[in-house]
C-alpha cells in the first residue's frame, strides 16, 4: 500500500492564493486590512513566531500593527492595550502571543478581545459558539488538521477519529471540528486507560499529546489517516508526536515539520480575510 504524504505546502499554497484575492477586492473597495500583534516581554518563541507572522502578512499584503508591552505589564494595561485594537476599524485581527507572563491572566487578556477580531479562538464566546456549532472559526492549528484532510480528499463521514490530547488549542476544538463533518470521535488523554488499545480502533487519528515518537506503529491499523501536531525539538531535530514508521502503516500522513505547521500559520492570515 503505497502512503499519501500529506505536505502541508500545497495545502498553504491554495490558501494563500484565496486570501490575496480577499485582500486584494478589500484594499480596491479602499479598505485598510491589518493584523495587530501583541507581545509582553521577550520570550524568544514568540518573537520567531511573530516574524514568520509578518512575513506571511507582507507576502499577502496584508499589514501589520506590532504593539510591545514590557515583561512586568500588568493584566490591566493588556486588557486596555487589546480593547484599544478592538475599536481601531483598520486592525481585521487581534493575536495575543501565549503564553504571557505568570503575572497577567492570559484568559482574562482573551475574554477582553472583541470576538470578530480574535484570530486564534481565545475569546469564551467563540469557544462556546464552536462547541455548539455555530463558530465561524476556530484556533488556527485544528483548522490546519481540517484543511489538510479537506485538501487531499480524506472522508470523513462516518468514520472513528482519535485524537490524543485534550487542550483547548488544538485537542478539543478540532475533536469539535471532526464532529461538525460527522466523525465519531474519541478523545483521549493522560488518564486514558487502554489508550494504544483505542487508538487501534481509529480510522483517523489526530496526534497532539506534545511526546516525541509517541505513537509506534503497534499502536495504528493498516491504512489509517495520521495527522502529526506534535512539534518536539530533540537532539535529532523537530520530530512529531507520531514514529515516522508510522507512515509505512497508515495510508495517509503529515510529515513533521512540513505538515501542519506550515498549514496553521496560513490560517491565522485566512481568519483575517475572513473578517472582509
Amino acid at each position: 500500500m503505497e502512503t499519501l504524504m500529506m505536505s502541508g505546502r500545497p495545502v498553504a499554497d491554495a490558501c494563500k492564493e484565496q486570501i490575496k484575492e480577499k485582500v486584494e477586492a478589500a484594499q480596491k473597495a479602499g479598505k485598510k486590512v491589518a493584523l495587530a500583534i501583541v507581545t509582553v516581554g521577550e520570550d524568544p518563541a514568540s518573537f520567531v513566531y511573530r516574524k514568520r507572522l509578518l512575513k506571511i502578512t507582507e507576502s499577502l499584503g496584508i499589514g501589520s500593527r506590532c504593539v510591545e508591552l514590557p515583561g512586568i505589564a500588568t493584566t490591566a494595561e493588556v486588557i486596555e492595550a487589546v480593547r484599544k485594537l478592538n475599536g481601531d476599524p483598520e486592525i481585521a485581527g487581534i493575536l495575543p502571543m501565549m503564553p504571557m507572563p505568570k503575572q497577567v491572566d492570559g484568559e482574562a487578556v482573551g475574554a477582553a478581545l472583541a470576538p470578530e477580531k480574535d484570530m486564534d479562538c481565545l475569546s469564551p464566546a467563540n469557544g462556546g459558539a464552536l462547541l455548539i456549532g455555530k463558530g465561524r472559526w476556530a484556533a488556527c492549528t485544528p483548522r490546519a488538521c481540517m484543511a489538510i484532510l479537506k485538501f487531499y480528499k480524506i472522508p470523513l463521514d462516518g468514520k472513528h477519529a482519535v485524537v490524543l490530547g485534550r487542550s483547548n488549542v488544538v485537542g478539543k476544538p478540532v475533536a469539535l471540528l471532526l464532529l461538525q463533518e460527522n466523525c465519531t470521535v474519541t478523545v483521549c488523554h493522560s488518564h486514558t486507560k487502554n489508550l494504544p488499545e483505542l487508538v487501534r480502533q481509529a480510522d483517523i487519528v489526530v496526534a497532539a499529546i506534545g511526546k516525541a515518537g509517541f505513537v509506534t506503529p503497534d499502536m495504528v491499523k493498516p491504512g489509517a489517516v495520521v495527522v502529526d501536531v506534535g512539534i518536539n525539538v530533540t537532539e535529532n531535530g523537530i520530530v512529531g508526536d507520531v514514529a515516522p514508521e508510522v507512515a509505512e502503516k497508515a495510508s495517509a500522513f503529515t510529515p513533521v515539520p512540513g505538515g501542519v505547521g506550515v498549514v496553521s500559520n496560513v490560517m491565522m492570515m485566512d481568519a483575517v480575510a475572513r473578517n472582509l
